[in-house]
């Protein structure tokens, strides 16, 4: 096994803890408001049973468990069925309505503390085909190759950068004028400058374009912010990302709902694609990889606030119910519910896996064994 195979699995795992430390975030968000509010805390768990480890202090079990796919939080009596002074339901409808936010909350105050760090020490950012004030070094990046593509069959790599193009609407202009012909492009690759040949498809399939590339425009910050203004700039970015994630989600939903399907650019990523896009973003150096984090855990909190049982914002809807009607939907109707749409979010999950992320995982690991 050669330095750059063993240097490309440490990064995997480096970047799929990254994942799950979000996780634990997420799940410590709804911990502590819960002990705040002296609910009692069963487990804080990490990972999923069963369990390997576990060490009791006060009232509550903090253990490691084998499978290592997120984390756990066991508030008593959130189940319901339960009647005692110290348990979940016990509580106002507006102290659960701030544990179950708090995991949401969380996913947000990390974003915020990592793009704060991005900005103080100064980073590649994506920067869009708009023009941006106090950048520099503007470069076209390869974020994605897709398999049997012209990309893949020109040689192209996560990482190269387009030279010759400004924008990435020049580079798929320049590709969709070029259909069907043999053009040279200018690549770099780790400070190395070459060329190769590309051959633009004419009728691509949905979602990949005429090259079969995921590219970003990135741009270096002009300056490095002190300490204190970074906060300020992190706060900022975060609202930004917000902004644009939920602009984003909308033109996704709406171009499935009119089957357009997915916008140029949009892809499903399940765990393992998303552990697949942190090992890439890990090229473009220490700044990159937090900004891709802080995103993740953006567009992560705005799914757990979907209104679907078995997330957060389902049970935020449930909460709304029992506020309207006076008293709590049933446990076994709340259960039985949660139970269905559970299952349903594990048969998509397994889809997503199946059908978009093993293919980048294997591409991940083909290209890792080829340098």
């Amino acid at each position: 096994m050669t330095q750059h195979m063993l240097s490309s699995i440490l990064i995997l795992i480096i970047a799929f803890l990254s994942l799950i430390a979000l996780m634990i975030i997420h799940e410590f968000g709804h911990f502590i408001i819960a002990k705040k509010f002296g609910v009692r805390v069963d487990e804080f768990g990490i990972g999923y049973p069963p369990r390997i480890y576990g060490k009791k202090f006060g009232e509550t079990i903090y253990s490691i468990n084998w499978l290592p796919l997120g984390a756990f939080v066991k508030i008593y009596g959130e189940e319901g069925g339960v009647d005692d002074l110290r348990s979940f339901v016990n509580l106002k409808i507006w102290q659960r309505f701030l544990i179950v936010i708090g995991g949401v909350a969380a996913f947000w105050i990390a974003a915020i503390i990592i793009f704060s760090v991005v900005f103080a020490i100064g980073a590649d950012l994506p920067v869009g085909d708009q023009d941006v004030q106090g950048i520099t070094n503007v470069q076209i990046k390869v974020l994605e190759v897709a398999q049997n593509s012209p990309a893949s069959a020109a040689g192209i790599r996560v990482g190269d950068t387009l030279l010759g193009f400004n924008k990435v609407k020049d580079f798929q202009d320049f590709a969709k004028e070029n259909g069907g012909q043999a053009v040279d492009i200018k690549i770099k690759r780790n400070e190395k400058v070459f060329n190769l040949s590309l051959t633009p498809r004419v009728n691509p399939p949905a979602g990949q374009g005429s090259v079969g590339v995921g590219l970003e425009r990135m741009a270096t910050l002009a300056q490095k912010y002190p300490w204190y203004q970074a906060p300020i700039k992190g706060i900022a970015y975060t609202w930004q990302t917000t902004v644009n994630s939920f602009v984003g989600l909308y033109s996704v939903f709406a171009n499935l709902v009119s089957r357009k399907g997915l916008p140029q650019g949009a892809e499903f990523a399940g765990p393992l694609g998303i552990t697949v896009f942190l090992a890439n973003a890990v090229s473009y150096g220490a700044g990159f990889f937090l900004y891709f984090i802080g995103t993740i855990s953006v567009l992560i909190a705005i799914f757990n606030l979907f209104p679907i049982p078995a997330l957060d914002g389902g049970k935020l809807i449930f909460l709304l119910i029992e506020k309207i009607k006076g008293k709590p939907v049933s446990v076994k109707i709340e259960q039985n519910i949660t139970i269905v749409f559970f299952i349903i979010l594990i048969a998509l999950s397994l889809f997503i896996t199946i059908r978009f992320d093993i293919p980048r995982f294997y591409n991940f690991l083909k290209a890792a064994f080829q340098k």
